[in-house]
């Protein structure tokens, strides 16, 4: 965590309920539909998608699966690629070596306990090799409609930041969301976090003069304007 973020923590430095409101209610201005910057056609593409995507960017994914995707997007198309067979496509991204294991393993529980389609489920969607919480969240948010929020560093990052859900770790953060992000946000409220996170609050130089929620935002050490 940083000094930033524990800070906020101790303070206990939490926007109110209509502060919250309004932070979400300009994020949904600016974006009325967000969604994942991941490319993907089918809950069976994004879940290989978010798999690849740990500690690599979407770009980087999004260039692998456009080659991927159009040979094999289908778990036992994959299968029948093999280990080695995947491994050419996606071998621009890193740790390429354990994901492509875990996409083959992943790929084999699909067909072998749900025919060849994506659980709903979050104890199901974890149980299958390269898929945490985080990335469970994602699927169970983007594709299945749940109201799931996966904390990754950038949501992490704005949560800590501005107030709007401090804690000491993912997990923490998480549950914070889940209680404060009032229930007209709850579906878009990852996306809008993380693309703020990306674009705007960034975590060497947070673009401050141009952010919608520079008000709201309890962040003592904003960027100036130049």
């Amino acid at each position: 965590m940083t000094p930033a973020a524990k800070k906020a923590v101790r303070r206990g430095n939490r926007l109110s309920r209509d502060e919250v409101h309004e932070l979400f209610a300009r994020l949904a201005e600016i974006d009325p539909e967000p969604t994942t910057e991941l490319e993907y056609a089918s809950p069976f593409e994004l879940l290989v998608a978010v798999i690849l995507s740990a500690q690599a960017t979407d770009v980087g994914v999004n260039k692998a699966t456009r080659k991927l995707f159009p040979v094999a997007n289908t778990p036992a198309a994959i299968l029948a690629l093999g280990e080695d067979g995947l491994k050419k496509y996606i071998s621009t991204i890193g740790l390429f070596n354990a994901k492509a294991k875990n996409v083959i393993e992943a790929c084999r529980l699909l067909v072998e306990r749900h025919g060849g389609e994506v659980p709903d489920a979050r104890e199901a969607l974890e149980a299958l090799p390269g898929v945490g919480r985080k990335t469970a969240n994602v699927v169970l948010n983007t594709v299945f409609g749940q109201p799931t929020i996966a904390v990754d560093t950038h949501i992490f990052r704005v949560s800590n930041r501005t107030g709007l859900a401090p804690g000491k770790d993912v997990r923490a953060v998480e549950e914070a969301l889940l209680k404060v992000v009032p229930e007209a946000f709850a579906m878009g409220a990852h996306h809008w976090l993380i693309l703020h996170g990306r674009y705007v609050c960034k975590a060497r130089k947070p673009d401050c003069p141009h952010c919608v929620i520079r008000d709201l935002c309890r962040f003592k050490d904003k960027t100036p304007a130049q």
